[in-house]
C-alpha cells in the first residue's frame, strides 16, 4: 500500500485529487492539509511514502515545505502539484529536492503514475511540462554543460548505464531487471552516481545527464 499525505489550500482540489487516488486500491491518503506547515507536521506524524504538495499555500508554501521535508523526512518522496507555466517554481523545487511535478489540469492517469514512480524511488515529470523543464534547466549554458560532462566522465561504464536508465525514469527495481543486477547493487550505484555528480536526488542526476548530452530529451515522455 502506498501511503500519501496530500496538501493543497483549495478544498475542492484536495477532494478531486483524493477521489482519484483512493480509487486505486493500492493507494491510501493517510492525511490532508491546507497549508505547508501542517503538511510537514503530518508527514512527520504519518511517515508516508509520498507527500503531494501544492506549490502555493499559506503559512509555509509548498517549495519551502519540500525543502524542509528533504531535511527532516528524507524517506518521503515529495511531488509538487503545479499549474502550467510556473517555471521559476519548478527550478527552485528541483534544487530543493522534489521528486517531480504533476499538473493540476493533467490526465488523472498521470497523477497515479507519478505517485507510483515516486513511491518506487523514481522521478516523474508530467509529460506536458517535461520537455519544457529540461529545456529550461539543461539546455542553455555551455559552462554548465562542460561541468556536467566532466562529472559524467568520472563515472564507470556501469554507472553510466544506470544513470541513463535512471534518467529515463526507471526505478531501482526496473534498472536491476534491465541490467540483470540485484536491486541492492543498483542502489549502491545510484548512491555513488549522486555523490560523483553532486546531485541531491534522482531528478538532479537526470538533469546533469541531459546537460552533458548523455540523454536524449525525447526520452522524457
Amino acid at each position: 500500500m502506498i501511503k500519501v499525505v496530500l496538501a493543497d489550500d483549495e478544498a475542492m482540489i484536495r477532494a478531486g485529487v483524493r477521489a482519484i487516488l483512493t480509487a486505486d486500491p493500492e493507494i491510501e491518503v493517510v492525511a490532508e492539509a491546507g497549508d505547508g506547515r501542517a503538511a510537514v507536521d503530518l508527514v512527520l506524524a504519518h511517515r508516508p511514502d509520498v507527500a503531494l504538495l501544492d506549490i502555493r499555500m499559506p503559512r509555509l508554501d509548498g517549495l519551502a515545505a519540500a525543502e524542509e521535508l528533504r531535511r527532516v523526512a528524507p524517506e518521503t518522496a515529495v511531488l509538487m502539484l503545479t499549474t502550467f507555466g510556473e517555471d521559476e517554481y519548478i527550478a527552485r523545487a528541483l534544487s530543493g529536492g522534489a521528486a517531480g511535478f504533476l499538473l493540476k489540469a493533467g490526465d488523472p492517469r498521470e497523477l497515479l503514475a507519478g505517485i507510483r514512480a515516486a513511491a518506487e524511488g523514481a522521478a516523474y515529470l508530467s509529460p506536458r511540462i517535461a520537455r519544457r523543464v529540461i529545456a529550461e534547466l539543461a539546455g542553455g549554458r555551455l559552462a554548465r554543460a562542460a561541468a556536467a560532462r566532466d562529472r559524467i566522465d568520472g563515472l564507470t561504464p556501469r554507472e553510466r548505464e544506470v544513470l541513463t536508465l535512471l534518467g529515463a525514469g526507471l526505478s531501482n527495481a526496473q534498472i536491476a531487471r534491465r541490467l540483470h543486477l540485484v536491486e541492492g547493487t543498483v542502489k549502491a550505484h545510484v548512491s555513488a552516481i549522486l555523490t560523483r555528480l553532486g546531485a541531491r536526488n534522482r531528478v538532479q542526476a537526470a538533469i546533469r545527464a541531459y546537460e552533458a548530452g548523455l540523454l536524449d530529451p525525447e526520452m522524457s515522455g
